[in-house]
Order: structure tokens, then C-alpha cells, then sequence
């Protein structure tokens, strides 16, 4: 899986998935970064309306619309969504044809063949637990595999019990889940991400005491070592990748911190960082 990315807490995050045309968040510069590679975006999902996860997406809007893409997708009580919508379709014209439809805490989009991506509500942002002011999202693939019950018979036999009870009563879906967005969020405790193949989480604060006050106020984040600390604590998460780091750090620093609580929480799978102010083609490289 090829991942674009670009991630500094406060000025700007996305995440291009180029081969499932998924853009998760569009912070400022994703257009000017991916160039003629975003017009490979079909579906953009917006994790909540913080401007350093949206604001690129009037220029990424008006260089990519054509009708029916790309489908734009945000949390269901995000009130300046709609707002944006019919700014854009007065301010382009040309891009009525974006689709904008919000998502609900567990609702599912498919977008190809057995894919469909998963949205889930967080405590970013303080709201009541009826509201969905903030989500990530899990891609997810799911195939259709026999029941225990029919694995014996023969292909002939399978044939038959298809057309007498139908394909549907015999199988069960499968899901995998290839990557997980955790968006903007604090550190959950609930096993959320377990089964990932891949976690893109973010790590805003190298330690609690460097959030000072803002950081217990206003919209919350996670601290590096707590991330740690539940990746240890989770099940079957095979690949980390650590984002949305504070500019204040420098990279080395940040890797030495990284290193440090990998080895304190015994953490002991493949880490990949979207360091601050760099632009990474690949982040798996």
C-alpha cells in the first residue's frame, strides 16, 4: 500500500491512500503536494472541522470536480460543512457535482468491490454522546467465505445446496481491516484498533506535561506515551504509524522519544513517523 502523507499539529494534515483513491482529511497544501495525483481521489473523508484538516479542500475541490467525485464525507453534527458545501458550488460553479454526505458514529460507505470504509465516533472535540462532531475510520475488506457446515462437500454438491437454499444462506462475511485513521482523538482504552492491520495514530505531545493548559481545554490529544501504552495493551495490530506531531520538536527528538517508548511498552512492530513540516511520498519507505 503506497500512503502520501502530511501531518503538523495545527497547519495541515492528509493522508492519500493512491490505491483506493481515499483522501483522509485535506489539510492546506494537499493539492499543491499531490498534484496530478489528486485526481486519482474519489472519496474524501474529513475526520472534523479543525481548519488544519479541511482548509485544502477548496483548491483540491476545484482542480478535481466533475460529476459524482470526489464524494465528500464529515461528521453528521459538523455544522460548517454545509456552510462550505454552498460556498464552493457558489464561489466554482463547476463543482456542483461534488457529493458532500455526512456519516454517523458506525456507519459504513462502500467504495469498490468488497471495500467499504467504517466511521467511528471519537472524543476529540467536546460534545454530548448523542452528538458526532469528530470520527475516524477504518478501511475494511470483506469477502464471502462457506460456512463450516458446507466445506466438505463437493463442488457439484455446493452447486446444488446454492440453488436449493440459496449463496447467502451458506457463507459469512469476512472482514479484514487494512488500515485504520484515527483522526484527531485522545488515547481510547476500549481496544477500538485491534485486528489492524495498520494504525495511523497521532501523537501531538511527546509527554502530558507538554500540553499545558490549551491541552486540558480544548479539543483533545493524544501523548506519545500513552499511545505506546495502549498499543501495548492492544491485540493484533501489526504496523504503527505516529502522526500530527507538535512543530515545537524537532525530528530527532522526536525519534529518540519514539525509540525510547517502543522499547519502555515493549512495542515491538514496524513504526513509521510523518515528521513535522516534511511531506512523505511513501510513509512506509
Amino acid at each position: 500500500m503506497k500512503i502520501s502523507a502530511y501531518s503538523t499539529a495545527l497547519f495541515s494534515t492528509f493522508f492519500f491512500l493512491e490505491e483506493y483513491g481515499i483522501l483522509f482529511d485535506c489539510g492546506d497544501g494537499a493539492a499543491a503536494m499531490l498534484m496530478g495525483k489528486s485526481r486519482k481521489v474519489k472519496h474524501i473523508f474529513i475526520s472534523h472541522a479543525d481548519r488544519d484538516h479541511l482548509c485544502g479542500l477548496l483548491q483540491f475541490n476545484q482542480l478535481n470536480a466533475r460529476e459524482g467525485f470526489p464524494k465528500v464525507y464529515f461528521p453528521r453534527d459538523c455544522g460548517s460543512f454545509p456552510y462550505l458545501e454552498a460556498f464552493t458550488k457558489q464561489f466554482d460553479p463547476h463543482v456542483s457535482g461534488t457529493e458532500w454526505d455526512f456519516l454517523d458514529d458506525g456507519q459504513e460507505v462502500k467504495i469498490g468491490k468488497g471495500l467499504l470504509v467504517r466511521a467511528f465516533r471519537n472524543e476529540h472535540i467536546a460534545h454530548q454522546k448523542d452528538t458526532v462532531k469528530s470520527l475516524s475510520f477504518q478501511l475494511i475488506r470483506t469477502t464471502q467465505k462457506l460456512k463450516e457446515a458446507y466445506l466438505e462437500l463437493s463442488g457439484s454438491e455446493i452447486k446444488a445446496k446454492k440453488e436449493e437454499i440459496g449463496y447467502d444462506e451458506m457463507t459469512y462475511e469476512k472482514r479484514e481491516i487494512l488500515l485504520t485513521y484515527s483522526g484527531d482523538t485522545p488515547v481510547e482504552w476500549d481496544g477500538r484498533y485491534n485486528d489492524s492491520q495498520m494504525l495511523i495514530h497521532e501523537a501531538t505531545f511527546l509527554k502530558k506535561e507538554d500540553m499545558g493548559v490549551d491541552g486540558n481545554r480544548w479539543n483533545k490529544h493524544s501523548t506519545l506515551d500513552e499511545v505506546m501504552k495502549m498499543i501495548s495493551e492492544s491485540k493484533g495490530i501489526e504496523r504503527l504509524v505516529l502522526s500530527h506531531f507538535s512543530s515545537r520538536y524537532h525530528a530527532d527528538e522526536i525519534q529518540q522519544a519514539v525509540e525510547d517508548e517502543a522499547r519502555r511498552h515493549a512495542v515491538d512492530i514496524p513504526i513509521s513517523l510523518v515528521l513535522p513540516g516534511v511531506f512523505s511520498r511513501n510513509i512506509l519507505d
